[in-house]
């Protein structure tokens, strides 16, 4: 970000626009040109679109943050050598970064050319998606693609009354241990100390993916389990066995990365869903006085609510894929939606809007196809 001189003045207008939940992956196609069915992301052109858009024109002359909120970068699905690790190390992490930074580069030349622009930031949220960027290197070889530095965040990004953070911390499958991020004790370099919902994603998760992609991109969840025991009644048991399998592996396992207490696990399986509602987390953190606005990601479920006159909150929704079973919304949703947070002179705390970005206008564009 640019420093303040006295031939340079801070731009009286500024905004911060929030975007979450990308799942930037290996890329659609793979090395012997087959589709990467793991792949979520298909809207580079139009992310390259978001962060010139609001880098020129109208913006040329405004101080502008975006910040990523967390599952920015798929770790999870993409593999190591062929294999998808829980057992990461920094070096692992860093060659996932890099495969993923090769098939997306013109995202973060993009990210680069912004942040050439004078009074431009981006901040960089960690999600459980993403956990692997809690790791230095993998920051510095970012950092050094884009050309520019980001601003990290372990957590919680707090600024001017508004309270942000990928919303993970609040869902206790895939809460991490804030006090103890890496696991350094019996074993020969530290690793990243996952969530129970990273484990349970990469071990029986993802051996479901190969065959069904968009098992997780489902709601409701209880009506696809509805129609997957009368329409998929061989792949649901098998799944159940599946599940089972994994229950007693980790109940009696000696592996110091499966250190659940069976009461954690009892909450885990109690409160799990594919799509937490976050609103009551958010709800009770507006009860903080300085806060007036909150803003998750990770649900993949865009969401706007209001206590009050002056208590909101936001959910960023996700730039992926969903497929609706509701009769309501029927078929495949795809809106890329984001939360911008505009400054005005005649109020001292910034306004937020959840808006939903379209790209620039094109004649033709290629379908998803997966």
């Amino acid at each position: 970000m640019a420093t303040i001189t006295e031939d340079v003045k801070r731009p009286a207008k500024k905004i911060k626009l929030v975007i979450s939940d990308l799942h930037l992956g290996k890329g659609r196609l793979l090395e012997d040109g087959g589709l990467n069915s793991l792949e979520e992301f298909y809207y580079a052109d139009k992310l390259v679109e978001f962060f010139q858009y609001y880098s020129t024109g109208a913006y040329r002359d405004y101080e502008v943050e975006v910040i990523i909120n967390g599952d920015f970068l798929n770790f999870l699905q993409v593999d190591y050598k062929g294999h998808y690790l829980t057992a990461i190390t920094e070096t692992i992490a860093l060659e996932v970064l890099k495969t993923i930074i090769a098939a997306h580069a013109q995202v973060f030349k993009a990210m680069g050319d912004f942040l050439a622009q004078p009074f431009r930031q981006i901040t960089y949220v960690i999600g459980n998606h993403d956990q692997s960027m809690m790791f230095q290197a993998c920051r510095d070889y970012l950092d050094q693609f884009i050309g520019k530095p980001l601003q990290y965040k372990s957590i919680i990004y707090y600024v001017d009354g508004i309270h942000i953070e990928h919303g993970h911390m609040h869902e206790a499958a895939n809460r991490m241990d804030p006090r103890k991020f890496f696991i350094k004790q019996g074993v020969a370099e530290p690793i990243l100390n996952l969530p129970f919902g990273s484990h349970f994603f990469i071990e029986l998760v993802l051996k479901i993916k190969e065959r069904y992609p968009h098992v997780d991109k489902i709601r409701p969840f209880g009506a696809m389990i509805r129609w997957a025991l009368f329409n998929e009644t061989a792949v649901m048991f098998k799944s159940i066995g599946l599940l089972s399998k994994y229950i007693y592996q980790i109940l009696f396992s000696a592996d110091p990365r499966y250190k659940w207490p069976v009461k954690k696990l009892l909450k885990i399986f109690l409160e799990s869903a594919i799509f937490p509602d976050l609103s009551l987390a958010a709800k009770r953190i507006l009860m903080d006085e300085r806060v007036h606005s909150v803003v998750f990601g990770h649900t993949h479920v865009y969401e706007y609510r209001k206590w009050g006159a002056r208590k909101e909150y936001f959910n960023t929704g996700t730039w992926t894929e969903l497929t609706s079973l509701d009769v309501t919304s029927l078929g495949r949703i795809t809106k890329l939606t984001y939360v911008l947070f505009e400054y005005t002179e005649t109020d001292n705390r910034p306004h937020g809007r959840l808006k939903e970005w379209k790209g620039f206008h094109r004649i033709e564009e290629d379908v998803a196809v997966s």
